[in-house]
């Protein structure tokens, strides 16, 4: 695998999957008590902690996973929680630490 690390401070994904089938979940080992999930790519990958934070304060989500090597973060709930705290993780790493961001994508 070949992995190519851009400088800078940016998400360069932020996706929602609204009411996914189940095996999805079951797929990626979470409980599929939820109905939303939560995707968020990051550089420098060190800020998917400071994101984990912020979703898990700014929602009722669960945080369903987090690699600070890789800069991904998944997080579950109720789809309007998961919209609310990726906004929130948007804005405050746009606002706070000048990120360049991108839209919340949803399917």
């Amino acid at each position: 695998m070949i992995q190519e690390y851009v400088p800078g401070k940016q998400i360069t994904l932020a996706h929602i999957i609204a009411n996914p089938d189940k095996n999805i979940f079951t797929k990626l080992g979470l409980s599929s008590h939820n109905s939303a999930l939560g995707i968020l790519t990051i550089t420098p990958s060190e800020a998917s902690m400071i994101a984990s934070d912020i979703a898990t304060k700014s929602g009722n989500v669960e945080l369903e996973f987090i690699d600070r090597f890789s800069g991904s973060v998944v997080v579950s709930g109720e789809v309007s929680e998961v919209e609310a705290a990726l906004k929130q993780v948007v804005i405050k790493l746009k606002d706070i630490l000048d990120f360049t961001i991108c839209d919340i994508t949803r399917t």
